[in-house]
């Protein structure tokens, strides 16, 4: 087309076109001229009222008509034409629809040894179900573990390579990092040793430290846990501390001793070497259970069937009994599975000549039970796959009744390794039966279960319920955790059904953490959407669950923060809530974020909410100085947070700040004066001083050994014999604070002959609230207060209840906690961690100079046995700790392995009121400043003036009494 037949305009101004005339051109020439008419009758007054309007008529080679501008969007419509694009060339035209996938999905359900129908069928019967949690330490085999059940229940989900499939595994992080952020249930049907079924209602949980929360997500939905322990490793730190943690939350504990395979392959450890590092493990565990727990069945034994011997990188796994029956089964030796595996474990030997078994080796070189029968039968196995395979391999098979195709025989070694070992053990009834035996199903541990995790009154209608697994009974739902859509725009909620049943498309009541039978506003009506069974990549869909079971609900989640209670719309408002997740870490790493584009604030906080929805233990707050602040528990779960923030959630642009820590504020003495204030109408007057708590108080408080919630009988008797208070201190506590668990307590230490108790009880909750606002955001820095006894020593109420309002009380009593506080030697409290260090011997001393740079201790440094490795055991600030695994892994060479996590609070040397400090800009300051730094800067960055002003806290009369004093 040429571009001189146009004017600037687009209209057509060149000779007329040839072409031929019809009918169909002749109505459009009218048109034309119509339209050209109508525009020449547009005066210039009508035309000044309104937008200049210019419009294009183009005609096209074939005289086609285009209708104008103002003709199709209407008057007042400005056609622009512009002489350059303004598009850059690397955007399209027309944009592409944009697809979000956060997660591996399978389109279709995948191919299973039994039918989904049927699983769907023994969801009735809770006996056949078993709700258990993996949980371990980092990398010792959770997952591979349970790629081996899903291979065994699916089929055509076999990887012979070697290769791990981490099914479990269903974001593209964790399948890029390599590890687990996420727990990941699974329903799956497992038969046992005598070939009954089972539903086992699995929950892959993380093993990284950061990622505790997600385990204790998972434990509430569960009756038991399998703690996964590396055989070669043994017990670590986070063991430990899961184990504790399981105790806890009253499960069935049982152990599988995984990834034996390095016993033989790395360590090659001989035989009775190998026994030795097995029961090491076993009696790590069981003097562990000895500490945190009150009842003496809970040890653990391979001869009480709760401890399992796996692989999973070779796929296999056997309990004793499972080993025996092998025995039993493929020599037809005349002996029930269960009695020769009582001979299996400990300090048994089998006499050849009697064919008996005794506790005494018959000659010095005889070798135990366990490692006759089982440990060198598999070394044999291992040695003879590894070693010559062409000679010695087909008569092993031959004699083990194995055969394998010609293509098979020509694998590599490791893959060989695991397809013989496959066919050897079998499939996993020996962790089935572990499993069925000793965690109980839910209708037998509803008891406990319902105990520990509902706050309500058992004895009505819903408790029975719950205690019965009835399904027939009102719903009550126990919700914990929530999964992001694949396109990570909603969420659904997961949970077990505590009794009832739960429909889709069912009207429901959703009752948040803050719910109480006297205050309903933390609750709302929702109307259930589908109803899935979790199998991690895929999911089954049913119409209903009954109790007993997990669930995966959607439609619900638009109110659920953390976690929830879901129940009956109607006939059920005498229901309680279950109990909030109870955590054995603090979210003590903060970092602050903003939009690199403000007008974009919206769409993070909206990221906030959500991301805030999937992390159990994350907070996320607003600043009194305006930012917003994000609380983790250590710098990888912050770096997941902050890329679910940026990728799934709010797809923006964020600035983060420099992680800083969480601070408390403390007291080391007893206030030098008794500290009073009086209300703004002078009515008023309250006295009170400040010391520090006993050392253990705090702990217990937060742990929930003692509650605010008891009587006050029951209070005193518990403060009196443990920690020796006199009884009328004991009797005379008021409240916890900050919250109903905080670590500081309010204690009424008033003589009625002095008080009107009367007048004082009239205004305890205006105080209580004074108190628990003041503890909440302290004096120095506007940081919790932790380990403080908060006293009342004298208080004048007015007799008039219009003088004594809430109004008046609370700043008053906030006022006078402040005022005590700052008399009483304040300090700053830092988190400490707890660092377990994994390193070769000659990389010790490299691991004692980076702590030494960050103010960090060793405590233990010992060798792990039958290993080369070491085991150092420290702590360090954490406010010292960023980057501290990237400078350890550099000075080490990359040898070294640590794992850090909150451990306790420790006083921050120094007085952070001494101005004599001077600080000085871009200076690492010596300990005794430590705590000044820290105060003045966490000052500068909320805000807040440099230094605490004594007036804003001091009535005129308690500064003349302080000037008097010479106190400051």
């Amino acid at each position: 087309m040429d571009a001189n037949l146009y004017d600037e305009f687009g209209n057509y101004i060149g000779p007329e076109l040839e072409s031929e005339e019809s009918e169909e051109e002749d109505e459009q020439d009218e048109m034309l001229e119509d339209a050209d008419a109508e525009m020449d009758d547009v005066g210039d007054e009508d035309m000044e009222d309104g937008p200049q309007i210019e419009t294009a008529v183009v005609l096209h080679e074939d005289k086609k008509y285009y209708p104008t501008a103002m003709e199709v969007y209407g008057p007042g419509v400005e056609t622009v034409v512009q002489e350059e694009d303004t598009q850059p060339l690397t955007e399209p035209i027309v944009q592409p629809v944009k697809t979000k996938k956060f997660t591996f999905t399978e389109d279709e359900l995948p191919e299973t040894e039994y039918n989904i129908e049927y699983l769907a069928d023994i969801l009735d019967n809770p006996d056949l179900v078993r709700n258990v949690t993996i949980a371990g330490h980092l990398a010792h085999g959770k997952t591979s573990l349970v790629d081996c059940f899903v291979e065994q229940t699916h089929p055509k989900i076999r990887i012979e390579d070697c290769k791990d499939l981490r099914y479990p595994d269903i974001l593209f992080t964790e399948q890029e990092r390599g590890i687990s952020i996420k727990n990941s249930p699974l329903s799956l049907i497992m038969p046992n040793t005598r070939d009954k079924s089972f539903i086992m209602n699995i929950f892959d949980t993380p093993g990284h430290v950061n990622f505790s929360d997600e385990v204790s997500a998972a434990y509430r939905l569960s009756d038991g846990v399998v703690l996964v322990i590396d055989a070669s490793e043994g017990v670590m730190a986070n063991t430990e501390r899961l184990l504790k943690h399981a105790i806890q939350e009253q499960l069935a504990v049982t152990i599988c001793i995984n990834k034996i395979d390095r016993l033989i392959l790395e360590l090659k450890l001989p035989p009775a070497d190998a026994y030795f590092k097995l029961k090491h493990i076993i009696d790590d565990l069981n003097s562990i259970i000895s500490t945190f727990s009150e009842e003496e069945e809970c040890a653990i034994s391979p001869l009480l069937g709760n401890v399992c011997f796996a692989s999973s990188l070779f796929r296999f796994s056997f309990t004793l009994r499972s080993f025996a029956k092998s025995y039993v089964d493929g020599y037809g030796v005349n002996i029930s599975p269960d009695d020769f595996a009582k001979k299996l474990w400990g300090d048994m030997y089998f006499n050849s000549k009697t064919r008996k078994f005794t506790r005494k080796p018959l000659v010095s070189t005889s070798q135990r039970s366990f490692v006759e029968f089982i440990l060198e039968p598999l070394y044999k196995l291992f040695s003879q796959i590894v070693g010559d395979v062409d000679t010695t391999l087909p008569n092993l098979l031959n004699e083990l009744g194995i055969s394998l195709k010609r293509e098979e025989m020509q694998l590599d070694i490791r893959p060989l390794l695991r397809l013989v070992c496959r066919k050897f053990f079998g499939n996993h009834s020996g962790f089935v039966d572990m499993c069925v035996e000793h965690v109980p199903s839910p209708a037998q541990g509803a008891e406990r279960k319902i105990k520990h995790v509902y706050s309500g009154p058992i004895k009505t209608e819903v408790g029975e319920s719950m205690l019965s697994c009835d399904s027939e009974g009102p719903l009550m739902v126990y919700v914990t955790k929530q999964y992001p859509t694949q396109d990570a725009t909603s969420f659904h909620v997961f949970g077990r059904v505590m009794s009832g049943t739960i429909y889709s498309r069912q009207q429901v009541k959703i009752m948040g953490e803050n719910y109480t039978l006297e205050d309903e506003e933390d609750s709302r009506i929702g109307e259930v959407g589908r109803l899935w069974i979790s199998e991690a990549r895929y999911r089954i869909e049913v119409n209903r669950i009954p109790a007993g079971n997990w669930v995966l609900i959607e439609g619900i989640d638009e109110s659920i923060i953390k976690t929830a209670t879901i129940t009956n719309v109607s006939g059920n408002d005498e229901a309680y809530i279950f109990r909030p997740l109870k955590f054995n870490t603090i979210s003590s790493v903060k970092i602050a974020v903003e939009p690199h584009n403000p007008s974009e604030l919206p769409k993070m906080v909206n990221g906030l909410r959500k991301v805030n929805k999937t992390y159990p233990l994350l907070v996320t707050k607003v600043e009194e100085s305006g930012e917003h602040v994000v609380l983790g528990t250590g710098e990888l779960y912050l770096d997941c947070v902050m890329h679910d923030l940026r990728k799934m959630y709010s797809e923006i642009d964020i600035k983060v700040a420099d992680p800083v820590v969480t601070f408390c504020e403390t007291v080391v003495e007893t206030s030098s004066l008794k500290c009073f204030a009086e209300t703004p109408n002078k009515k008023n007057k309250l006295t009170m001083i400040a010391e520090p708590l006993e050392k253990g108080i705090a702990e217990d408080i937060e742990a929930g050994v003692v509650q605010i919630g008891w009587n006050r009988k029951q209070l005193g008797e518990f403060f009196q014999t443990k920690y020796d208070w006199d009884l009328l201190a004991a009797r005379s506590i008021w409240a916890f604070g900050p919250e109903v668990n905080g670590p500081n307590v309010l204690v009424d230490d008033t003589l009625p002959s002095e008080v009107d108790k009367s007048l004082l009880n009239s205004v305890k909750d205006s105080i209580v609230q004074g108190f628990q606002w003041g503890t909440r955001e302290g004096p120095l820095c506007d940081e919790p207060i932790r380990n403080c006894k908060f006293k009342i020593l004298d208080a004048i109420i007015s007799d008039e209840p219009i003088h004594r309002g809430g109004g008046q009380i609370i700043p008053t009593s906030r006022r006078v906690a402040y005022s005590s506080f700052l008399l009483a030697t304040p300090r700053l409290m830092e988190p400490y961690f707890f660092v377990e260090v994994q390193a070769p011997a000659d990389c010790v001393s490299a691991v004692y100079t980076v702590l030494a740079k960050r103010r960090g201790h060793v405590t233990q440094d010992a060798p792990v046995p039958g290993s080369p490795l070491y085991i150092i055991k420290a702590f360090i600030p954490a406010v010292d700790s960023f980057g501290f695994e990237t400078d350890l892994r550099t000075h080490t060479q990359g040898q070294a392995f640590c794992l850090s996590f909150f451990h306790h609070w420790q006083i921050v040397p120094g007085d952070p009121l001494d101005r004599s400090i001077l600080i000085r800009p871009l200076e690492p300051q010596p300990a005794a400043h430590l705590a000044r730094d820290f105060m003045i800067k966490t000052r500068r960055r909320k805000g807040l003036s440099e230094d605490v002003s004594i007036n804003k806290f001091f009535d005129d009369p308690m500064l003349l009494e302080l000037a008097k004093q010479d106190v400051f």
